[in-house]
């Protein structure tokens, strides 16, 4: 082969290389980024349904189905509400759960289905007969829908859902939040069904959806809250620190309660490249695409989670079982500003479900942090 003819055919093979890798990348960033709203995490393995019986449910035994706690499980038409594993006659490659309640659908014999934090679908009123208002936020890109359930007091909680979920995830703690009279205001925020699209179509796990957390809190303020408390899940978490570093409102925000936290972007892209079925030698590509589309963001969130930022009292629930938020990180910044967090400790309990794993607890840590701060 001719010199010119040699370097011309290394140069095209280089650049079919290089395109591979950029393709590559991209993929692996789209199934870190474009994670639809709603949709349950892959963090967990697929369940099948091997039968049903009043008040019961056997599903396909693995370390995922025999957690304690309270689950939805939701498959294609199918949500349900599982609760503790029940300790009766069965096959030994299953596990029998109470069922709960069937809320969409009917569970059969055979159905594939994911455990999933979010226990209800509907409206505060439909899911917990809680009379609400459907109201509008006007924020950065538009108009935000969002739910009100009012209270007697002029302390706001404002809840945000993070990864995999949707607004009716803070269903959850809503019920607990309406007896301490407290008012709540559920945000749903860009990607979010009735809310507009990022402008490039992905997510930016907290670090542009901030903002949209910031004009909720201006509407409360502007509606009569004297001061608000932000409770964020997952990327929810990560918005609730940028509004408290970085909002012009932050000298109204009392407290913040953050729920399995994303301190680490990139690792946080990593997991979700990798759970939604990437190849780990593409990990590094998905990292170094994910920020060429919506530029570095490790910086940002470092600032905002830096814990000699912190300014007020924090509540942090996390545990060492949690595969996509860096739990080394939130123990770190719990130890450093021990005068503002406190830590609650979950274990046996995956990503955004801390609630699950023992809703007790979990409320009865809230009440004590809530109660100085109302």
């Amino acid at each position: 082969m001719r010199p010119a003819t040699a370097t011309a055919a290394a140069v095209t093979t280089l650049i079919g290389v290089g395109a591979a890798a950029v393709a590559a990348g991209r993929y692996a960033s789209d199934a870190a980024l474009k994670a639809p709203p709603g949709r349950p995490l892959p963090t967990d393995p697929e369940l099948t349904v091997h039968a049903t019986a009043p008040g019961r449910i056997s599903l396909t035994r693995c370390l995922a189905s025999l957690r304690p706690g309270t689950y939805g499980i939701e498959g294609s038409g199918v949500h349900a509400v599982v609760g503790d594993v029940v300790d009766v006659p069965h096959a030994a490659d299953t596990v029998v759960r109470r069922l709960e309640r069937v809320t969409r659908g009917s569970p059969q014999p055979g159905d594939r289905v994911r455990l999933t934090p979010q226990l209800h679908h509907g409206t505060p009123a439909g899911a917990l007969g809680l009379d609400h208002e459907d109201v509008e936020i006007p924020a950065e890109l538009g108009v935000l829908p969002a739910w009100l359930v009012k209270g007697v007091r002029d302390t706001w909680v404002i809840t945000v859902h993070g990864l995999g979920t949707t607004r009716e995830h803070p269903l959850n703690v809503m019920g607990f939040l309406h007896r301490r009279q407290m008012t709540v205001l559920d945000l749903a925020y860009r990607g979010d069904e009735g809310a507009p699209r990022s402008p490039d179509g992905l997510g930016h796990l907290g670090d542009s959806e901030w903002r949209d957390l910031d004009a909720a809190v201006r509407y409360a303020v502007r509606s009569g809250a004297r001061r608000v408390i932000l409770h964020g899940w997952s990327t929810g978490a990560t918005m609730a620190l940028h509004a408290a570093a970085r909002s012009g409102m932050r000298g109204r925000i009392a407290g913040v309660v953050l729920d399995s936290p994303v301190l680490d972007w990139e690792g946080t892209v990593r997991a979700l490249a990798l759970a939604h079925g990437a190849p780990s030698a593409l990990l590094p590509l998905a990292v170094r695409a994910a920020q060429g589309r919506t530029g570095p963001h490790g910086d940002r969130l470092g600032e905002a989670a830096d814990p000699a930022a912190l300014r007020v009292p924090t509540l942090v629930f996390h545990g060492p079982d949690d595969t996509l938020a860096s739990w080394p990180l939130t123990r770190e910044l719990a130890a450093r500003r021990p005068d503002l967090v406190t830590l609650h400790t979950v274990r046996d309990a995956p990503h955004a479900a801390m609630w699950n794993a023992d809703p007790d607890r979990y409320e009865e840590a809230l009440r004590r942090f809530l109660t100085p701060l109302v």
